[in-house]
């Protein structure tokens, strides 16, 4: 099936894209869990509209307008997105794909700093779906590092596939492994180190642990993973006034776009990208659009 639009990321950004997009006709998915950087908030007090508001409440409130819209909601996470001319494919944990005539990525940031080599033995031995390439190390050793829930599934499912899965906690007290998971609490991954490939983690204690295969699973990635070729300023992905990036038909808003990290700003942003996005793919459904980027016939 292919979607009018795919949003990618759940929080302010992307929920007002997707009502957006939805109140223009578009048939719309977005992807993604509720924002804990949010939900998580203890207050919020400079959000038009609310003298003072929680978290938890105004995020419910965005849920509760979403609701409102014909919009597909789904929790499975993008692995990656290309461009393919008029629409994107979108891969999903094992090998699913979707294709949508656009896509805006409004992912947040992750603050969160890369291990030392992690950026060069990427798709090298370390990897950021357990899902996906848990079959390549049928019969061998691998370490899951996991900063959420999903690393916790992600981790069980790897175990029996693997020989042995080794899970460094970076989550939360006592998650639900199964037995034949060794866990290490208490050490903080700093580097990879190897030559070609990956062959030991070391810690921050000095410690280390060797295996064949490395996995990472956090609530985001750096965006040139999730999308080859895009233009980034390193931390955030260039975008014009529009929210348009580089590739056409691809845009980003919110945190992932630039600062100032605020709510007020990616909602804006969200519903920016949304009337452009709107605008674009109708040029594409009836054969108006310029291959020209932004221009009609």
């Amino acid at each position: 099936m292919r979607y009018d639009l795919a949003v990618i990321g759940a929080g302010p950004a992307g929920l007002s894209a997707a009502v957006n997009a939805s109140i223009r006709n578009k048939n719309v998915i977005i992807f993604g869990m509720d924002s804990p950087a949010i939900s998580k908030t203890k207050w919020i007090k400079n959000y038009l509209g609310f003298e003072t508001i929680s978290g938890e409440e105004l995020n419910e409130n965005f849920k509760k307008t979403l609701a409102s819209q014909d919009v597909e909601r789904s929790n499975e996470k993008v692995q990656q997105i290309y461009a393919m001319g008029d629409y994107f494919a979108i891969i999903l944990k094992g090998d699913q794909m979707i294709e949508a005539t656009s896509v805006i990525v409004a992912t947040g940031i992750e603050l969160k700093k890369d291990l030392i080599g992690e950026d060069k033995f990427f798709g090298k031995g370390v990897s950021y779906c357990a899902t996906c390439d848990a079959s390549f190390y049928k019969g061998k050793e691998v370490v899951l590092i996991g900063y959420n829930e999903e690393s916790v599934e992600e981790a069980n499912y790897t175990a029996e596939v693997v020989d042995k899965l080794t899970y460094i906690n970076m989550y939360k007290q006592n998650p639900e492994l199964n037995d034949n998971i060794e866990v290490i609490n208490g050490e903080v991954p700093v580097e990879f180190i190897g030559d070609a490939n990956p062959t030991t983690l070391k810690f921050k204690s000095g410690k280390e642990i060797d295996a064949d295969g490395f996995f990472i699973i956090r609530d985001s990635s750096k965006p040139e993973r999730l999308v080859p070729s895009i233009k980034t300023d390193e931390e955030h992905i260039i975008v014009d006034k529009n929210c348009r990036t580089n590739i056409r038909g691809l845009y980003a808003a919110g945190d992932i776009a630039g600062r100032p990290y605020q709510i007020n700003k990616a909602a804006g942003e969200g519903q920016v990208a949304a009337l452009d996005a709107a605008k674009y793919i109708t040029l594409i459904k009836e054969g108006k659009f310029d291959k020209k980027y932004g221009k009609s016939r």
